[in-house]
């Protein structure tokens, strides 16, 4: 008679050939319609699921595609190459969903939207574990919450809108106002543990340039993974789910992770192309319904781990159409992030970099980075800053009298003096006490000590 143990030993057999012939064993399909963006795949679509990944054999070498919408009559496929060179009658073969295998020795590297490396060092270790591109955030209540500072070295930022790690905060501006380079010079702060940074649409020769001039040194602690703007939508796309799958897990694995996304507004055009694509219909400004439902299942992924976990501080950059800020795609990451940075073209015109509006700039985590009487300078500095901003009009007709008001004589004094202590060049030295730099232009404006310019100029506003 057959013992359990035996019966049991026939079965784990049988299960370990079963994988084996999946080595070799595949479903496959045949395009049957070909569009200019995207084809028609018959005999896949009782086995597909949605963004599970297929191989088009027909294609010159090694080619992938993503099923973006199944139906009776076929599978909508869409290629991660521009040109995949698909014709009718291709095989299509179902390989499933796109999955990584992160490790702490990807620092240093740079990578494509398919963690495939593209910095002519070989071939990528591979972590223990692999993880989908696409997963669920933690649970809401076993987060772990925020309490520590994260700062950035950025003068303008940790005085008026500082951060913390696990904070989730956006940087909105509009072309070439300097975003880029602020992001840069906030990936060289050493609060943290490892950085990951997602290039999304960017121009092919600012790739090296952030690499090797913006990074510099800290490069070997980046992971950068990089999908250009020639590249199709669907690595466009791929490049933020990979970015946010390898912070992850270094925050699974302990580590405080710092991930920079520029731009998640070309995400969101991606996004916007492959829905089209698919069939669903234009809603605001063109992007599709589910457009403005991927924004928030990618933007909750980061934060606070689980307790016991690292965190992952996210910072994305938000391009804003015609410098319109309040652009449906801007209003939805805004609301979903737990602060923003606004630049402001005309104080970049006026040479003044970073050019952060400090008015319009919030961060809602700021109270537990602020030292005790911190936040008081901070407003007393607002309020000469939007009381010198108010009056500009009034200046330039020449109404304003030196004397007739000694707030606004303060302000008149305080603000330019504030001005240009914001100013920081990208290679300046970071900032190791912003607060107490900045002091020194209250005290000016009233001829008293810091001290007591903070309780004088509190009492005036």
């Amino acid at each position: 008679m057959m013992q359990p143990e035996d019966d049991l030993s026939r079965l784990a057999g049988m299960a370990q050939r079963f994988a084996e012939a999946r080595n070799w064993l595949s479903i496959s399909g045949a395009v049957n319609e070909v569009f200019p963006s995207h084809f028609r795949v018959e005999g896949l679509s009782p086995f597909l699921r949605l963004d599970d990944c297929v191989l088009l054999e027909g294609a010159p070498g090694i080619s992938y595609g993503q099923a973006i919408r199944i139906g009776r009559d076929g599978a909508l496929v869409k290629s991660f190459e521009s040109n995949a060179g698909v014709g009718l009658g291709s095989r299509v073969r179902h390989v499933g969903p796109i999955e990584v295998a992160p490790c702490l020795a990807w620092k240093g590297r740079v990578i494509d939207a398919l963690a495939r490396p593209i910095d002519d060092r070989g071939a990528l270790m591979q972590g223990d574990a692999r993880r989908r591109l696409e997963s669920a955030p933690p649970k809401p209540m076993s987060r772990a919450r925020i309490e520590t500072p994260a700062p950035t070295g950025v003068r303008a930022i940790d005085a008026f809108t500082p951060l913390c790690k696990g904070q989730r905060v956006g940087v909105f501006a509009g072309s070439g106002v300097g975003k880029s380079t602020l992001l840069a010079m906030m990936s060289r702060s050493a609060a943290f543990d490892a950085v990951v940074i997602c290039l999304v649409g960017e121009r092919g020769r600012e790739v090296r340039d952030f690499i090797d001039d913006a990074l510099g040194p800290k490069a070997s602690n980046a992971v950068t993974i990089v999908a250009t703007g020639d590249e199709s939508p669907m690595m466009r796309r791929m490049a933020p789910l990979t970015a946010t799958a390898i912070a992850e897990c270094f925050r699974d694995a302990g580590a405080s992770v710092l991930l920079i996304m520029d731009s998640v507004t070309r995400y969101a055009h991606a996004l916007r192309e492959i829905a089209l694509a698919a069939g669903e219909p234009p809603a605001a400004n063109g992007f599709a319904p589910s457009v403005f439902a991927d924004l928030p299942r990618l933007l909750e992924r980061t934060g606070p781990g689980p307790a016991g976990a690292g965190a992952i501080t996210a910072i994305y950059s938000v391009l804003v159409d015609g410098d319109d800020h309040n652009d449906p795609i801007a209003d939805c990451i805004r609301g979903a992030l737990d602060g923003h940075i606004v630049l402001d073209r005309g104080i970049a015109e006026q040479g003044r970099f970073p050019a952060i509006d400090v008015l319009k700039s919030v961060s809602r985590l700021a109270d537990r980075v602020f030292r005790p009487g911190e936040r008081e300078i901070v407003s007393a500095m607002r309020g000469l800053i939007a009381q010198y901003e108010d009056t500009k009009d009034l200046r330039l007709l020449g109404g304003y009298q030196p004397g007739a008001d000694p707030a606004l004589d303060c302000a008149v004094d305080a603000a330019p003096k504030l001005y240009r202590l914001l100013i920081q060049a990208p290679d300046a030295p970071v900032s190791a006490d912003p607060i107490a730099e900045l002091l020194p232009a209250i005290g000016a404006a009233v001829g008293a000590s810091p001290a007591q310019a903070l309780a004088t100029n509190a009492g005036a506003l």
